[in-house]
């Protein structure tokens, strides 16, 4: 049970996240007991229902460096082929990206920058 702990307890060492209507989704650079640095990406979804303590399902994707290049590529293809059939795609309104370290500076950022078109700004 120590084990599972202290797996849980990696540091994280940069965050962002995103909110997509009912999911947020989680970037978090996490380090590993080697130092190494690796990707974990979270989906957080609120379950119905109306009791006090809200409940949340949780899926994670650790993604590590050596993989990074092959995931980015193939993303990019799956993007493009449903972009390609279905052409632009438009984006939520609500979808803001926010730095957890200073919320408020990335919410101001996001209100004056333009809209990048594209997967979380980063893919055209």
């Amino acid at each position: 049970m120590e084990k599972r702990e202290e797996r849980r307890e990696s540091e994280i060492v940069y965050s962002r996240s995103v909110k997509a209507g009912k999911r947020i989704y989680y970037f978090d650079v996490r380090k590993a007991r080697n130092e190494d640095l690796y990707l974990s990406i979270t989906e957080s979804k609120r379950l119905p229902g109306e009791s006090e303590t809200p409940q949340f399902e949780k899926h994670k994707l650790f993604l590590y460096k050596e993989d990074f290049a092959h995931f980015t590529e193939e993303l990019q293809n799956v993007i493009g082929y449903v972009q390609d059939h279905l052409g632009e795609i438009v984006e939520r309104q609500e979808w803001t990206p926010e730095d957890k370290e200073n919320t408020d500076a990335a919410e101001a950022s996001a209100e004056e920058a333009p809209k990048k078109k594209g997967l979380f700004g980063i893919f055209k």
